[in-house]
């Protein structure tokens, strides 16, 4: 699949490091919702129900510091884009379970697709275990006018590695569109994905999974969001960004199978941007300057 040529815009981007970030984004919670969700998180990232697999793979991908910083309490609605599989499902869906609302939003699948393959895996590990997912909700959306749900309904939209897909699809702004459109004014969009190196441009990059964070950013700020800050919290130094197959050289894929496999275990997973977005109070002034 192709995308069009993307042009670079300059945006001054908040920097944060792994603390700092978690405690900027921790800022914006009332007094002591940080704490209450970081005591929560805790108890389901100890749960009995999380795959092995997936529990090995908290190493890169922080979940706990993550949602903390895109400020996830257990009392809010949470739509997640893609979820696959359901790594962060498996976190989310018990987290929200209780006080809150878990929705996973699917494309919808054609017959033999992977989206098929993901979707029936999703709704097989909820069916499987219904005291942590039995509340969890699956909805599918058409990917070139996605709708997620009733419009102000969601407290938080958070999608995880899937920007690059849709970038390539060439249905990315129409999504950023309908993630504005489901959130409340107020509401966060907690975005992560593979990050290109330093002034790569989207055309050099495109097919290798990794992204020039200004051209995530546009996406955003094109919809009517405003970035409010980024963190370092899934950052990896040892990713260079350059291997045979992109990042999907890397694990968990690890496309290239045994060829380099420790030397590409020993980087680890990709190095990732962590961006926090909000839709803005006045959103029809939002909505105007764009």
């Amino acid at each position: 699949m192709k995308v069009s040529k993307f042009c670079g815009i300059g945006i001054a981007l908040l920097a944060f490091g792994t603390t700092a970030g978690a405690t900027q984004a921790m800022k914006h919670q009332p007094a002591g919702a940080a704490a209450t969700s970081g005591s929560a998180i805790d108890a389901v990232l100890a749960g009995g129900w999380r795959l092995p697999a997936n529990r090995a793979r908290d190493v890169y991908r922080h979940p706990k510091a993550t949602l903390q910083f895109f400020g996830i309490q257990p009392s809010q609605t949470v739509v997640e884009i893609n979820p696959s599989a359901g790594w962060y499902s498996e976190v989310l869906a018990p987290l929200l379970r209780d006080h809150g609302h878990y929705i996973a939003a699917e494309p919808m699948p054609s017959n033999g697709s992977e989206a098929r393959r993901d979707d029936s895996t999703l709704r097989k590990k909820f069916a499987a275990d219904p005291v942590e997912y039995g509340k969890a909700r699956v909805v599918e959306f058409d990917p070139r006018t996605p709708v997620f749900g009733a419009p102000g309904s969601a407290d938080a939209v958070l999608t995880f590695r899937n920007v690059h897909n849709w970038a390539m699809a060439g249905t990315a702004p129409a999504m950023f569109k309908a993630f504005f459109a489901v959130l409340r004014p107020g509401g966060v969009l907690g975005v992560v994905d593979h990050r290109a190196a330093p002034g790569a441009t989207l055309d050099a990059v495109k097919s290798s999974g990794y992204l020039p964070v200004d051209y995530v950013v546009k996406l955003a700020t094109d919809a009517g969001f405003k970035l409010v800050a980024q963190s370092e919290i899934n950052a990896n130094p040892k990713d260079t960004k350059d291997y045979p197959k992109g990042v999907w050289t890397l694990p968990p894929t690890l496309e290239l199978g045994d060829t380099d496999r420790a030397k590409y275990l020993a980087i680890g997973e990709s190095d990732r941007m962590t961006l926090r977005f909000v839709k803005p109070a006045d959103t029809a002034a939002a909505t105007t300057s764009h």
